[in-house]
């Protein structure tokens, strides 16, 4: 991939098996906070394969939309979309209804100094949806950052390990599975808990953060010395097709990679890639912060995109000097500070 027109392309290809899914769910879709790294990929993605389908479902697109220029690309796309304030109450009630709502909207970065906004968003703001949304499924983005860490050598955290979230956003998180799963209780209404981390696409993430440490010569470190990833298209594919595995009480499902991956390793591969060598400072610690996805991999197979592909990507996308965002996923953090 060499331009963001062909990665673009790559994340929207939709699977049969995705096809096939959205095919068996009834009504057309929302996505509130579509304008956050993942939506727009997704948004589109579902489009794909409502029109490979043959599908009559419309996709409706819902966010403050600060950047108007996204906003167009998607309406260009033909997801058809909303500017709204999710917490002003008035203009959420006033959302169209739909079957199906994929909740992206949250918090995170920022948090340390505006926690009341990280708790308002993530915990106060999900009672007020679940309320609006009650006769509708709804996939809920959560986050792997609501497990314990544990040890490198145990495959991660599964969805029967007990939260045990550290620092505010992590706990405001798990607030909002509570809140949600609250009302998925009182009013019967079918959810999935989607844990992620941590996905990537050329633009951000673990790998990206990695390569582009290499290729300016900057030390990585690797206290924080293992990781989860998983491509941005694999990971909208597999929340949308989490919309077939709704129910009351709410489901459960972690999404990462198949991989519980060394730092020093994958930046190891990296810099053979740049022909650079990559630095370390600090020590591996015994634990991580691990998500074991393989309920998920039972349920939608394995990514279609292997750990290998993505390094291969990622290094020329940097040796190219592709488009980035300044996003970093502050994947290293072990005292939960965001």
């Amino acid at each position: 991939m060499k331009t963001i027109a062909e990665l673009e392309t790559k994340l929207a290809q939709p699977s049969e098996a995705l096809i096939q899914d959205l095919a068996k769910v009834d009504g057309d879709l929302i996505l509130l906070g579509v304008g956050g790294k993942m939506g727009p990929s997704l948004a589109r993605l579902a489009m794909n394969a409502i029109r490979e389908g043959g599908l009559n479902k419309r996709v409706i697109g819902v966010s403050r939309f600060s950047n108007q220029e996204a906003r167009a690309e998607l309406e260009a796309f033909g997801v058809e979309t909303i500017s709204c304030e999710l917490l002003d109450n008035e203009a959420l009630t006033a959302l169209p209804n739909a079957a199906n709502v994929i909740y992206m909207a949250g918090n995170k970065f920022g948090t340390t100094g505006n926690e009341h906004f990280t708790w308002a968003m993530n915990t106060y703001l999900p009672g007020r949806v679940a309320e609006k949304f009650k006769d509708s499924r709804i996939v809920v983005f959560s986050s792997g950052n609501i497990y314990p860490f544990t040890p490198v050598s145990s495959g991660g955290a599964s969805e029967s390990v007990s939260p045990d979230p550290l620092g505010e956003y992590a706990q405001s998180t798990l607030g909002r599975e509570r809140i949600f799963e609250y009302h998925s209780h009182r009013n019967g209404t079918p959810m999935v808990m989607y844990r992620l981390n941590y996905a990537i696409d050329m633009r951000y993430g673990v790998l990206l953060e990695l390569a582009r440490a290499i290729h300016e010569g900057r030390a990585i470190n690797i206290a924080m010395g293992f990781a989860n990833v998983i491509w941005q298209g694999d990971a909208n594919s597999m929340a949308l097709r989490c919309l077939t595995h709704c129910s009351s009480p709410p489901s459960v499902i972690n999404i990462t990679g198949p991989e519980t991956v060394s730092i020093r390793w994958a930046a190891t591969e990296l810099a053979k890639r740049l022909g650079k060598e990559a630095l370390f400072e600090g020590t591996e610690s015994e634990t991580a912060l691990l998500n074991n996805a393989s309920k998920s991999h039972q349920l939608f197979g394995y990514p279609s995109v292997s750990l290998l592909q993505m390094i291969d990507w990622t290094a020329d996308w940097v040796l190219q000097g592709g488009a980035t965002w300044n996003k970093p996923t502050h994947f290293q953090e072990r005292k939960g500070k965001f």
